[in-house]
């Protein structure tokens, strides 16, 4: 038995509560990994207070990243003692996650800990992180450069935009950083930020174009802050496009696409290939300032996840939290 958050909907409303649940036994290519830490993200929150269709099947253990140690496994790769960090993958969704003490996890989606990175540092990171360094990728791919201009970040605050802002800062670019909270100003501007930008900027009716303005963009919000910063692309300009906090929807034209040649590149961290996951995790154990990524954090215990979650929706979140499930693990 191990404690475990469960989400379970007998009927048509849906509870989550902290409970003992039992695992299946391991099936063939899976890997058994004692959970050290865990984390919650915008979509965990989803999930738990039901305010979005995250969860696919009940009962379900959310919990969509976790690092550990492995205690356990029929797969090739991994070996009792490894240490390990699982991102997306539908876990949390379709499958038990990681907000639990054990998981039952398919060999074919974890990673190995590059070295420099702790198993906390690692959720501290979790999959907003990842996903940033996937963005940033994305940008160098396209020869966006910190010599090309200005990089913007929307959703500078969240858990993908601190990182972002904190590796683009390190890396040598010029990074604007979008917020609506203008009292955390000292906070982006101590990850790497060297300007902010009201989100009033971003915000309301885009028009096909506007004045050019930066060189790249990481945006994690969509709808009408997207289309805003493709129209203040430079000229072939990228942006990296990989959240809709603010909408699925994109009221935009071609004009920024075939007038100023520019980019939008999706990025999507939960269906990843392997290869891509491990070398995004190899450039954070480079790229990522570690002691900036600290000061990103907030720890939350597995039994305060529940009245935490709300805490997003109403974006009142700032950088990334961590879950301590077994901190003795290392």
């Amino acid at each position: 038995m191990v404690k475990a958050i469960l989400i379970e909907k007998p009927e048509e409303t849906q509870s989550a509560a902290l409970k003992e649940i039992d695992l299946p036994d391991l099936a063939e290519g899976q890997v058994a990994v004692d959970v050290a830490y865990s984390t919650l993200n915008y979509k965990d929150a989803l999930a738990i207070t039901g305010a979005g269709p995250v969860v696919r099947s009940f009962p379900m253990v959310p919990g969509i990243d976790c690092s550990g140690i492995v205690a356990d496994s029929k797969h090739p790769d991994f070996a009792k003692g490894d240490r390990v960090v699982l991102n997306g993958w539908g876990v949390g969704e379709k499958h038990w996650g990681g907000l639990a003490e054990r998981a039952h996890l398919k060999g074919d989606w974890l990673v190995k800990l590059p070295d420099g990175i702790s198993l906390r540092q690692a959720m501290a990171i979790g999959t907003a992180g990842y996903t940033a360094m996937l963005c940033v990728m994305a940008l160098e791919a396209h020869g966006v450069t910190p010599e090309s201009g200005e990089v913007v970040v929307t959703g500078a605050t969240g858990g993908v935009g601190s990182v972002a802002t904190a590796l683009l800062g390190k890396l040598g670019y010029t990074v604007a950083a979008v917020t609506g909270r203008p009292e955390e100003e000292a906070y982006l501007k101590s990850l790497g930020a060297s300007s902010i930008v009201a989100r009033d900027e971003v915000s309301g009716k885009p028009r096909p174009l506007n004045k050019e303005r930066w060189a790249g963009a990481v945006d994690v919000v969509g709808g009408e802050v997207l289309a805003n910063v493709l129209s203040m692309m430079t000229y072939r300009g990228t942006v990296a496009a990989c959240g809709l906090a603010g909408s699925m929807n994109l009221p935009t034209s071609v004009a920024p696409f075939i007038l100023r040649g520019v980019t939008l590149a999706g990025v999507d961290s939960v269906m990843c290939p392997i290869n891509d996951r491990v070398e995004a995790w190899r450039r954070l154990a480079a790229d990522l300032d570690m002691h900036k990524l600290a000061a990103m954090e907030t720890e939350v215990a597995l039994e305060d996840v529940i009245a935490t979650a709300p805490k997003f929706l109403e974006g009142k979140i700032r950088g990334r939290i961590v879950v301590p499930v077994a901190p003795e693990l290392g």
